[in-house]
């Protein structure tokens, strides 16, 4: 088993819950490549609350810092779902976050842009104001605080807009449609930073390496694409990919439609770009290219 090169203790073991989720399969590829010595943990195998068994799991593979990937994403239905939300993104975290202080290894969090307003006009920083807007981005707020409330070595990473080969997400629905269509109507008011879960994994098991040869400090982090673009402008380069790459026949006539077009449960940031400066400084990753990407997961991709 190696991991954590140069490390003087023993090697590093991480758990990643969450493990069905696109981050935790990205997260399971690159530690396989990279030969880590891991445990992936999915909903199946135990709820991230039921913390005799994650004790238990801890112990026997001698983790020496776990990963939470696990997590409820689905916006708009946290707004009817609250209890559901809470138990997955508070509760849980809450309890990944007392397990990580009473064996005194790292705990490494995904957040979210969701836990800011949306109203700023530059790229938001670790350090400015938050103000959720719903449910999820509350709940997500929510697992925050309460890591720093009881864990003794974090770190929460904010992300936001991911895709991948796994899963559903913008990426994959918008193949879908692309073919079923010949006109799609995309928000084009709202802008972010496409993140690929693959990138995501990568920062997230260089932090853990540097983290496990004490190389690091607690704190949050943003860590997204490089690039702001709106959810039709992103739309747009998926399409003239697909098309360039031969996986779709007809790029679709894409109208650039308001907010306000497309109702849903949840309010959405208008502006939701997070600057990933402060982990670029502090470890090294570079931020997610999100266009590269792209290519990446539409050649990965096999439906």
């Amino acid at each position: 088993m190696s991991g954590g090169q140069g490390a003087t203790k023993a090697a590093m073991h991480l758990l990643v819950t969450g493990a069905n989720g696109q981050l935790g399969q990205c997260l399971a590829d690159r530690l396989k490549a990279q030969g880590i010595s891991h445990t992936l943990l999915s909903r199946g195998d135990a709820d991230i609350n039921d913390t005799v068994v994650l004790e238990k799991i801890i112990a026997d593979k001698e983790v020496t810092a776990i990963i939470n990937a696990a997590a409820y994403t689905a916006v708009d239905k946290a707004e009817s779902e609250p209890e559901l939300a809470q138990r997955v993104n508070v509760d849980g975290a809450a309890a990944l976050a007392k397990l990580s202080a009473r064996f005194d290894i790292p705990l490494l969090h995904v957040s979210t842009d969701y836990v800011f307003d949306g109203n700023k006009q530059t790229p938001y920083v670790e350090v400015d104001s938050i103000g959720p807007t719903g449910v999820y981005g509350q709940t997500k707020l929510d697992g925050e605080l309460a890591i720093q409330r009881h864990a003794s070595k974090y770190i929460i990473m904010r992300t936001a807009w991911v895709f991948s080969e796994y899963g559903n997400n913008f990426l994959k629905t918008m193949l879908r449609l692309a073919r079923e269509r010949d006109t799609l109507g995309v928000v084009a008011d709202q802008v972010g930073c496409p993140t690929y879960a693959g990138d995501i994994a990568v920062a997230l098991i260089t932090v853990a390496d540097q983290m496990h040869n004490g190389e690091a400090r607690s704190g949050i982090y943003h860590y997204a694409g490089d690039e702001a673009v709106s959810w039709h402008g992103f739309a747009m380069e998926i399409f003239e990919q697909a098309h360039q790459l031969g996986r779709l026949a007809n790029i679709p006539s894409v109208n650039a439609i308001a907010t306000e077009a497309y109702p849903t449960p949840a309010k959405r940031p208008a502006y939701s770009v997070l600057s990933s400066d402060k982990i670029v400084a502090d470890y090294g990753v570079v931020a997610s290219d999100w266009r590269l990407a792209i290519t990446a997961v539409i050649a990965k991709m096999t439906e």
